[in-house]
């Protein structure tokens, strides 16, 4: 146990010793968990109301407008005027910063879409009337769980295949390597918007089809540990004393594989955001009324005459990509023995 705390303790310090990638994993951090409260900051829903001694929490629940003295049963528009000035009289509303969502349509302005950055919108509007802040918000957020998700499902695809391939090699590593050769002639990108023209993608569906053609690349880096690790004398030895395959596979051998697979989760997070922007800037991406930082793109592409969409957008996306590359060249350094240990 000591000795494996002191290993980790020296990994920590070869991370820290990396300072862009240090201070990438807190701007990273500060960022993501941002989005995660996008909800509490950009919202046209209140956080908290108070009315008619009644306490109401609009972000997490539907309440309909005659809950609030209105006459309709549908979804409470809090931006009304109307409705304001009941539920103000009757008690208080507690509002976001800012009052408005990615899908909340601007009205207070008197210029034409896009309209430039101000005051009330940071960051401008787009050329359909919706806040470019707030979309960017909300797409960093959905594009983080699409990446985590995906990075997730495909790490845990790939190193089953790898380590079966790489252990029991021969037949069963020649006929998966010629099968993973097979799938990757497949064009993932057109079958993506073959699937998109017969079915409604929605963020599972996505997920889900990504996920086929994601898990190859580590898959390759796992078999290749796992072959250079099952011959070694230990390994020989647990075969000797009877352990079970998938223990050697899981207990003995895994754990040197995951030192490659953890510096390779980086850079397939990068993967990962840079897919599902490309499709979302293609149109095959996610539905059109989601919030999307490849749509901003290509707001930017169409709308020349409004640098700040497209500046905003690449800005975003090009510091997230950086910051990960940077944590991920960080880990690399960390789980790299010949590195030296820094205190």
């Amino acid at each position: 146990m000591t000795t494996h705390y002191s290993f980790n303790q020296q990994r920590w310090q070869r991370f820290k010793h990396n300072r862009r990638g240090y201070y990438s994993l807190w701007l990273f951090s500060i960022f993501f968990v941002i989005s995660l409260f996008a909800d509490f900051i950009v919202n046209d829903r209140p956080i908290f109301i108070k009315y008619q001694d009644n306490y109401y929490s609009p972000i997490f629940h539907f309440y309909p407008e005659t809950e609030f003295g209105g006459q309709l049963e549908t979804q409470t528009n809090y931006l009304d005027p109307t409705i304001q000035n009941k539920i103000e009289a009757n008690g208080w509303i507690l509002w976001p910063p800012f009052r408005y969502s990615y899908s909340t349509l601007i009205y207070d302005t008197q210029n034409t879409f896009p309209t430039p950055p101000s005051a009330s919108h940071w960051l401008g509007t787009t050329d359909t009337g919706f806040d470019v802040l707030a979309n960017i918000l909300y797409g960093f957020r959905i594009s983080m769980f699409f990446a985590i998700f995906l990075t997730l499902f495909t790490s845990f695809i790939g190193v089953i295949i790898g380590a079966i391939q790489g252990y029991y090699g021969g037949a069963v590593d020649l006929i998966g390597q010629r099968f993973i050769e097979i799938w990757c002639g497949l064009p993932n990108l057109f079958v993506i918007i073959l699937l998109a023209s017969v079915l409604p993608l929605n963020f599972w569906w996505l997920l889900g089809i990504t996920v086929l053609f994601g898990w190859i690349g580590l898959a390759n880096v796992v078999r290749t540990e796992f072959l250079r690790t099952r011959n070694f004398d230990y390994i020989r030895a647990a075969k000797a004393m009877g352990v079970s395959d998938s223990n050697i596979m899981f207990r003995h051998i895994l754990p040197n594989a995951i030192v490659a697979t953890l510096t390779f989760l980086p850079f397939i997070l990068c993967g990962a955001i840079t897919t599902i922007t490309s499709l979302d800037f293609l149109g095959f991406g996610l539905p059109i009324d989601s919030p999307s930082l490849g749509r901003l793109l290509l707001q930017g592409k169409n709308n020349l005459q409004a640098p700040w969409l497209g500046i905003s957008s690449f800005l975003i996306i090009a510091t997230l990509l950086s910051l990960l590359i940077f944590i991920g060249e960080a880990v690399r350094d960390a789980f790299d023995p010949n590195k030296g240990a820094y205190r």
